[in-house]
């Protein structure tokens, strides 16, 4: 059973929790041969819609390409991800030296607000995706909207990590996956929240004071060009 860090206030897992949670694939089998082929197409596709994008099979190829792309002069943060969680970006960070806001190690609930806020104008953004199209759409959907703010506008530049799970042929289906594959799941790290998705598992397209599913956003397009940097994995990563 993973163990939660019990400084984190929102229940984020941390890196050494996750290890060996997600089974590392290769192309001998069914997911790593299908991701192997589809992950570059994918990506090609995503460059047509003027997002920067790589593919790579391994999460340490991932993590190199995300630590790569940012100065050592930025400032960064990050939205709930448990696949920069998995990737132990974070922690790279710290090993640098490079400055972060953190809201999980905000004192109080007040400046925690605060540095979600300052979070807006960082200079390197760091996220996930709950689901991208075949042809290069993403599509994310937030309870309190930080998330998608940031990845819309703010950031100087916004690194998303996505695996190939995350992956689904249409962009109806991928509306479809955060709905009612990510946002389920994603309710389960939250045992305080009350929601119908909570009790059953299983979308109750609710109106819930606590529902994480306020913004639902599609992005069909980086503007400008090559803000919005995407490394896909050829692993299962995240919810």
């Amino acid at each position: 059973m993973l163990k939660k860090n019990e400084k984190q206030s929102n229940a984020l897992f941390t890196a050494d929790a996750l290890k060996g949670y997600y089974a590392p694939m290769n192309n001998t089998t069914p997911q790593g041969i299908r991701n192997a082929k589809l992950g570059p197409k994918v990506a090609q596709a995503l460059k047509d819609r003027d997002f920067e994008a790589w593919y790579c099979e391994k999460q340490e190829e991932g993590t190199a390409i995300i630590l790569s792309l940012i100065p050592k002069t930025d400032t960064v943060s990050w939205g709930g991800s448990m696949t920069i969680a998995a990737l132990g970006v974070q922690n790279r960070l710290a090993d640098l030296g490079i400055r972060v806001i953190d809201r999980d190690a905000a004192p109080t609930k007040e400046e925690r607000q605060e540095r979600m806020r300052q979070a807006l104008l960082c200079d390197t953004y760091l996220t996930s995706v709950n689901a991208l199209s075949e042809d290069g759409q993403l599509v994310n959907v937030d309870g309190f909207g930080n998330r998608v703010a940031a990845t819309l506008f703010g950031p100087k530049q916004v690194i998303i990590a996505a695996g190939m799970n995350k992956v689904v042929k249409t962009v109806e289906d991928a509306l479809i996956r955060a709905r009612t594959i990510a946002a389920p799941l994603n309710m389960q790290r939250f045992p305080n929240l009350k929601t119908p998705c909570a009790e059953t598992g299983a979308c109750g397209n609710c109106k819930s004071p606590d529902s994480i599913c306020s913004y639902l956003v599609t992005m069909r397009r980086c503007k400008p060009a090559g803000r919005i940097k995407i490394v896909l994995i050829g692993e299962d990563l995240g919810l």
